[in-house]
């Protein structure tokens, strides 16, 4: 059976160079006589795979040497709990912006831990854009300012990084990193669970500036500490190793590609073309502010929501899957990674055309 295009927005697709090196090395991997899934993570195979990832990743974002890289498990929800217990640091509140369903989440897992000020919210315009900077009710005394640069459900992507002075930013990439170049010194910590633009799920990553950890709230379970895993590097307990391990083959398949620079030039030009279509027609519409919307997840409904099933079925027949918008939204949404090929943009502008062309 042929490849489909997956648009899912996670787990999601992984680029196809990867999963045909994964099986050629998947009973055997490089002459060890077993699969990588099968090592020991304290062996002398494992231990090189963890080290090249690291440094691969560590050139693709260029990570300063006063940060840690770790690599856990938990997935981003998790860290809506690690952040808070490792970053408030003897401080009693912090800020949060809401945009939408991942913000919030992230805002009540806080308030366990700490008084959270909601600094900014879009959640009045249905999470439909980025407050502007200027109306941010920011609190001087707060640990940190957490928000989610990139909303995978809603499509809403900020279009600048805060200035927040001496506040460490704190964010959620999860679906959203390596997708282009950042500065990562701007930022105090970023997260990202691997099941969208990494790897497979099971893998977590933290980037966390050395001088924000060593300080946990007490009581914080020794897995919620950021410091414990540092100084164990990434191996306190058994790491999640086979979704490391094909983390760095999509690290090395990047590297070879020609990085974050060449990464979002395809992934702007794949948007456009989503984009293009949907506002050269009455029969697709897509809610974000132009300015703010996202580059990987791109949300749309059709005129008439009584075409949403056929539009699926159709779609799916074709090989274009997983299209169906989150409940909470509905319509449709296209998560359009790094491994989405051209190619897949190119199949669904053109299914699209031709279903609106039967239906409207």
């Amino acid at each position: 059976m042929a490849r489909v295009y997956n648009f899912s927005a996670g787990p999601a697709v992984l680029p196809q160079a990867v999963l045909e090196q994964a099986k050629e090395e998947m009973l055997d991997w490089q002459g060890a006589g077993m699969s990588v899934m099968e090592m020991s993570h304290r062996g002398k195979a494992f231990m090189s795979i963890a080290e090249k990832a690291m440094a691969d990743l560590r050139e693709l974002m260029a990570i300063p040497d006063d940060y840690e890289v770790l690599f856990l498990q938990g997935g981003a929800s998790s860290q809506f709990a690690m952040v808070p217990a490792n970053l408030l640091r003897g401080k009693k509140t912090a800020d949060y912006v809401n945009t939408g369903a991942w913000s919030k989440k992230a805002i009540a897992e806080a308030k366990r831990y700490c008084d959270v000020n909601v600094a900014a919210s879009d959640e009045a315009n249905n999470f439909t854009g980025v407050p502007a900077f200027d109306t941010w009710q920011l609190n001087k005394d707060a640990a940190y300012l957490h928000y989610t640069p990139n909303e995978t459900i809603g499509g809403v992507a900020f279009p600048f990084i805060p200035d927040t002075g001496d506040i460490p930013l704190v964010i959620d990439m999860s679906s959203s990193i390596l997708s282009s170049p950042i500065d990562v010194s701007k930022f105090g910590l970023i997260y990202a669970g691997a099941q969208k633009n990494i790897g497979p799920a099971g893998l977590t990553v933290v980037i966390v500036r050395k001088d924000l950890i060593g300080k946990v709230i007490d009581g914080t379970p020794s897995m919620f500490d950021y410091e414990i895993h540092a100084k164990n590097d990434s191996m306190y307990n058994t790491p999640p190793t086979y979704s490391w391990y094909l983390a760095g083959l999509v690290f090395d398949w990047l590297k070879k590609n020609g990085g974050l620079t060449a990464m979002a030039e395809i992934n702007n030009r794949k948007a456009k073309k989503l984009y293009d279509a949907i506002d050269g027609s009455d029969f697709y519409t897509n809610p974000v502010v132009p300015e703010c919307r996202s580059v990987m997840n791109v949300p749309f409904t059709l005129a008439d929501p009584e075409l949403d099933k056929t539009f699926l079925t159709e779609a799916e027949k074709i090989g274009l899957c997983t299209l169906k918008g989150h409940r909470s939204v509905g319509g449709m949404r296209a998560s359009i990674y790094n491994a989405m090929p051209e190619e897949g943009i190119d199949a669904l502008v053109s299914f699209m055309a031709d279903f609106e062309k039967r239906n409207a």
